[in-house]
């Protein structure tokens, strides 16, 4: 007999199951730069009422935007690109693991498998350890059968350790973006 889990990965998009876990653990608010890898998840969040969801123009905005909300009692994340991802170490040094303010941070995983940007390798390659060396706990996303599992522990370890986490989602699971011949 099948889990609840496999049963509503089996029956939903990636997509969707993200959206309802991030619900289900009351993130409410979702800042994102604009993503084409991200647009479902960012359009399944815009239309449901439960979610305060709008665009920013830097990684850094978003990221202050949603450690505020959680100073004042809002759970929130930040939805992203591997590149993105550059421009965010300073703060989280400084702000969110200097003051145990636990925000999630969601990438969807560019330069690799198939990419055709090489900035975005360049990125794609020193992100872990640059998790790693912050002490940022982070968990790749490669198979719907484990994405709520994941995901749901990851924001309940996030809360609980007060500590940012990051949740990295491979090609694997999202079909990422792909040069085409």
């Amino acid at each position: 007999m099948p889990t609840t889990v496999e049963t509503h990965a089996q029956a939903q998009p990636w997509y969707v199951i993200f959206r309802d876990v991030l619900k289900a653990n009351d993130v409410r608010l979702i800042t994102y730069v604009p993503d084409n890898v991200l647009r479902p998840l960012i359009e399944a969040i815009h239309d449901d009422p439960f979610f305060e969801a709008f665009g920013v123009t830097r990684e850094e905005e978003g990221l202050g935007i949603i450690s505020g909300a959680w100073m004042g009692g809002t759970r929130g994340a930040l939805l992203m690109q591997t590149s993105g991802f550059a421009a965010l170490p300073n703060v989280l040094a400084s702000l969110n693991v200097a003051f145990q303010i636990p925000v999630l941070l969601v990438v969807s995983e560019r330069g690799t498998l198939g990419e055709f940007n090489v900035g975005q390798a360049a990125v794609c390659r020193t992100m872990r350890p640059v998790l790693e060396s912050l002490g940022v706990e982070h968990h790749v996303c490669t198979r719907l059968d484990e994405l709520e599992f994941i995901v749901d522990r990851t924001i309940k370890q996030a809360v609980a350790t007060q500590a940012p986490a990051t949740l990295i989602l491979s090609p694997l699971l999202t079909g990422g973006k792909a040069v085409k011949l």
